[in-house]
């Protein structure tokens, strides 16, 4: 059994990685080219909401149907659709006939096929990876993301400089198939469900979704935290290509030196936590990342603008923060929520963390064009250091492991099954 959870998962895990490189190349060039076409800090930071709403508005629900669904149907229709968006936009750019809320589209609809992929193929790596392994998997999915970074964003700039943007999106359509192609063929475990003479709804699903998450005090305190803090950070992400451009007077290819070399320290931080897994309380890597993320976030908004190299330096150490952060977490909700719901939860904490998301984008160009790009790092910095020194003082965010054990919240009993994991 060891052997084949390890093929099986790696398979789909290593055609979903392959897929990645095509679409954050894709990536880079379309946001470079909002960039140069446009200028504006409202046009990126609507492109930003744009691409979150569907995450928002359809988590709740893109979740409870993944815990009805068979998650491997559900991962290869979302691929697909994604690789559809992406020929479009390829038409379009070749037809001469693009414009920028055609980007809009397809931004909003890729979102919408992502928002079921995600809590889809989060929950089937509980059911195919041991407990045990799952922060070593948290770390090495980071440090794969560190690697997308090193390698899409360059990737990007150089399919730019050879390919009209057309054939930058047909990159993107035929690296879909990666992902694709392995869940034709290998079967995924899917959580046992109680039958009950009642037919649960969609609503009833997603209230059980809600009715575990108000169970567990520490998740929603820090759900809380990530929601006031997400005002700030998700404007400072957006406005990064405008913080190269016009604060420091580079270019595309900086700009995807910044990234690559963020990528960089996302593998270092990633590969760290594979070989080491964290504080035996994942909630302190967690924590502790926190605190790190905030200190680099204030660099970025105190470096003036003659010392790119220094902008660099940051953002290095800003990406060896974010593998122990996110693994970290994703770790403590796969070990720590039941797999029958897990769908329903992944799909609630993604879209309420990114409920408070637009009301920083809707201030991202007002405010930008008065006080400038680097307060959004400086506030959004100081906010990161605040809480991760604070939740270190309220015992049920310490303590969140033990709140989200199954044993610990109070669950439904329809909808939710028995725990299925493969044995090592």
């Amino acid at each position: 059994m060891s052997l084949r959870w390890k093929r099986d998962f790696f398979t789909i895990w290593t055609g979903q990685q392959l897929s990645l490189v095509g679409s954050r190349a894709a990536q880079f060039a379309l946001v470079w080219w909002l960039t140069t076409t446009t200028g504006s800090a409202t046009v990126l930071a609507t492109a930003t909401m744009v691409a979150m709403l569907p995450q928002i508005l359809l988590g709740p629900f893109a979740g409870a149907y993944v815990d009805r669904w068979n998650r491997r149907h559900v991962m290869m229709v979302a691929d697909s659709f994604i690789a559809l968006v992406a020929l479009w936009l390829a038409f379009m750019f070749r037809s001469g006939a693009i414009e920028v809320w055609h980007l809009y589209v397809a931004l909003l609809a890729r979102s919408f096929g992502e928002a079921f992929h995600w809590p889809a193929m989060a929950a089937s790596t509980t059911l195919m990876v041991p407990e045990r392994h799952l922060a070593r998997i948290g770390g090495l999915n980071q440090s794969v993301h560190g690697v997308l970074n090193v390698v899409g964003a360059p990737l990007g700039a150089l399919l730019l400089a050879a390919l009209p943007l057309h054939g930058v999106m047909f990159v993107d359509v035929a690296t879909a198939a990666f992902a694709v192609l392995p869940l034709v063929f290998i079967a995924i475990p899917q959580p046992e469900r109680e039958e009950t003479h009642i037919k649960p709804t969609i609503w009833r699903d997603v209230r059980e979704g809600l009715a575990y998450l108000r169970g567990w005090r520490g998740m929603i305190i820090l759900l809380g935290g990530i929601m006031v803090l997400k005002i700030a950070m998700t404007p400072a992400f957006s406005l990064m290509p405008l913080l190269v451009r016009d604060h420091f007077g580079r270019g595309a290819t900086d700009l995807a030196l910044l990234e690559a070399l963020a990528g960089i320290g996302i593998i270092v931080g990633g590969l760290t936590l594979t070989a080491w897994g964290g504080f035996r309380r994942k909630i302190h890597t967690v924590l502790m990342s926190l605190i790190g993320f905030g200190v680099t976030l204030i660099g970025f908004g105190v470096i003036p603008g003659s010392l790119f190299w220094a902008a660099l330096g940051v953002g290095t150490l800003l990406g060896c923060a974010i593998p122990f952060a996110d693994g970290s977490l994703i770790a403590i909700l796969q070990s720590s929520v039941a797999p029958g719901v897990q769908g329903r939860v992944f799909g609630l904490l993604g879209s309420l963390s990114s409920l408070t998301s637009p009301i920083g984008l809707a201030m991202a160009g007002p405010i930008t064009d008065l006080l400038g790009i680097q307060i959004w790092y400086l506030v959004a910095g100081a906010v990161c250091l605040a809480q991760g020194i604070a939740f270190f003082f309220i015992p049920s965010v310490v303590r969140i492991e033990e709140h989200g054990q199954v044993g610990d919240v109070d669950l439904p009993a329809d909808g939710v099954g028995a725990p299925v994991a493969p044995s090592a």
